[in-house]
């Protein structure tokens, strides 16, 4: 299982890519940079399609760098480590989400909020540039391995259902912190709107905390999997709902109207957005619809920094919490890009990188 690599010697991969926005995903061979001391190399077993990845893999959030190799829900085992790793051995499970470096030194660093890095050296795991390693263009899990830094690997027990892991580095992690920082508990009132890869693991952590949840959908296509999951309601038409609630969890990826929600909030209510539609229909709220509003609050959430997204995956597997999925090969991709943007998947694909 262990592989050799010269100091300084490049590491071959190969994956797929997309070479244009409008393009199909194709094979595609590189190379990542050299292992450090402090780095691990991970041969990657399973990568988690996100729905930021067909956003970046379409520019609809602003142009990308391409050739892209997408994913950043990765999950796999390492076959090599610097010689100063002392948080991973050869052979372990790790996990990959959302960056792969950050300055370190920064106040949000240290507080481990990597994400918003004061420097700007936050490195995301696909179509950024490393400013850590000459601007390279970072490739992400659509792939056969990936190199990084130990400090943003995350430490996944042998224990785990290694092929539903991926989805929990984003989904996961992205759901879970909002519902830490809005302090949901035994008798929360939540409700979640969008009931796909984020809304469902929302919907199970949110229960897992002993809120009471609710689903908002577009229709009642998935309402028994809400059901059974442990939601109490699954709404379609939001001005029959009657209930209030202490925080609303939004992941539509879509246009959608953010006002009827806020209606539905308690005084002191919370709305938190996770999903990011592309940028020509992003949902706005004026300061007007806030003053009619008042006492509720509004606030975006970005992933998690590097200690809660352990936080999340030790939760997640205590509890037996994994996201709804369905493995597919590598050259299903664009199929599954398709069925996410028409509405055709169920919940979260995984691609089976061994295949």
């Amino acid at each position: 299982m262990e592989k050799q690599f010269n100091a300084g010697e490049r590491i071959p991969a190969k994956g797929y890519a997309v070479h244009s926005k409008d393009g199909k995903f194709q094979s595609f061979n590189f190379t990542r940079h050299p292992m450090g001391e402090n780095d691990i190399v991970i041969d990657i077993l399973y990568a988690g399609i996100c729905h930021s990845d067909i956003h970046s893999a379409r520019s609809e959030w602003h142009e990308g760098i391409y050739p892209m190799v997408p994913g950043h829900e990765i999950a796999g085992r390492v076959i090599a480590v610097g010689n100063k790793v002392s948080k991973f051995k050869v052979g372990d499970y790790a996990g990959v989400g959302c960056m792969v470096n950050s300055c370190g030194e920064c106040e949000a660093c240290k507080r481990s909020q990597e994400q918003f890095c004061e420097r700007g050296q936050c490195v995301f795991t696909y179509n950024n540039l490393d400013c850590f390693h000459n601007n390279e263009p970072t490739y992400g899990g659509y792939s056969n391995n990936i190199v990084l830094s130990e400090k943003f690997a995350i430490k996944v027990p042998e224990n785990a259902q290694i092929e539903k892991v991926a989805p929990l580095l984003c989904a996961g992690i992205t759901t879970y912190s909002p519902l830490k920082f809005s302090n949901i508990k035994e008798g929360s009132v939540v409700g979640v709107a969008g009931f796909g890869g984020l809304g469902s693991m929302a919907v199970k952590y949110a229960i897992k905390m002993g809120a009471k949840v609710s689903v908002f959908a577009r229709n009642e296509n998935k309402k028994e999997e809400a059901l059974k999951m442990g939601a109490k309601n699954l709404y379609v038409a939001l001005e029959n709902v009657e209930e209030k609630f202490d925080l609303i969890i939004s992941t539509i990826p879509t246009q959608y109207d953010i006002k009827p929600y806020l209606k539905l909030l308690k005084y002191g209510g919370e709305f938190a957005i996770v999903g990011l539609p592309p940028v020509d229909v992003t949902p706005e709220v004026s300061a007007t619809e806030l003053v009619y509003n008042a006492g509720k609050k509004v606030y975006g959430s970005l992933i998690g920094g590097i200690k809660e997204t352990q936080e999340m995956l030790d939760f997640s597997i205590k509890h037996q919490i994994y996201p709804e999925i369905e493995l597919i090969k590598a050259d299903e991709i664009d199929k599954a890009y398709e069925n996410l943007t028409t509405g055709k998947a169920k919940f979260r694909y995984v691609i089976d990188m061994k295949k």
